[in-house]
């Protein structure tokens, strides 16, 4: 008799268990048996919004972005360097900010106030910019140890570069479609050898940014407003969607 009492108690919880919402099921940390799996709005062969979510509202990898460049504003002052345009210099550097440069790769960008190659920049004096902010660009240079060899040659003793990229996305730029191209996907670790090759260990610091989450949805085109704070700012490092990096010139180069 008790054996069959327990088979009837243990029954009722599979019952239970199978008859919960899966958001519950989430919650409670119950993994679901294999071909069960409940993916909803992800089952889908093209992605949400195949423009990384600008159509729903902040993109993922701009949220991780401002994170990284908020810890580190007080690095954004003096003379400072953005490629593109010169927004984040404006909102995080304030009147920290001296003199803003734009550095743009091919003349007709308004904005640029130099115009330069990243990986043949002889054209740019050395020991100038006491900060560079170079985000979401270093993927789609070639050649990129020319272009961090130059960054770091422009940079005054004690400069500091603050560089992010992608760790998972989709490809946006394909070359024979697109004039520029992408040709990399950087990890933590692999950022931290190739800027230390430039800048000595110990001055270059490392951040990954990211979660299985925010992978899953900043690949489906999801935005920021599709998900809650705490799972944005959860940090797992072995699912980076984002890598940020503050490098330091020494004084002694």
């Amino acid at each position: 008799m008790a054996q069959l009492f327990k088979k009837i108690k243990s029954k009722s919880k599979e019952v239970l268990k199978a008859s919960l919402p899966a958001f519950i099921k989430r919650k409670m940390g119950m993994l679901p048996p294999v071909g069960k799996v409940d993916f909803g709005d992800l089952r889908r062969l093209r992605p949400i919004d195949p423009n990384f979510g600008f159509s729903r509202g902040e993109v993922i990898d701009r949220y991780y972005i401002e994170k990284f460049l908020t810890a580190h504003a007080q690095d954004i002052h003096g003379r400072v360097l953005e490629l593109g345009d010169n927004s984040y210099t404006t909102k995080f550097g304030g009147k920290r900010v001296t003199r803003s440069d734009v550095l743009h790769y091919t003349a007709g960008n308004p904005q640029a106030t130099i115009v330069a190659d990243l990986t043949k920049a002889e054209n740019i004096n050395p020991n100038i910019f006491d900060c560079i902010i170079i985000t979401q660009s270093l993927q789609m240079i070639y050649d990129v140890r020319s272009a961090l060899k130059h960054l770091h040659r422009i940079l005054k003793p004690n400069g500091v570069l603050l560089a992010t990229s992608h760790g998972t996305s989709k490809i946006c730029r394909i070359l024979g479609i697109d004039p520029w191209g992408e040709y990399w996907r950087f990890t933590a670790q692999s950022s931290q050898i190739m800027f230390e090759e430039f800048f000595k260990p110990g001055n270059v610091k490392v951040a990954p940014y990211g979660n299985v989450l925010t992978a899953i949805s900043f690949l489906q085109g999801l935005a920021v407003q599709d998900l809650t704070k705490e799972e944005l700012d959860y940090n797992d490092p072995r699912y980076e969607v984002l890598i940020g990096v503050r490098a330091v010139k020494s004084v002694n180069v």
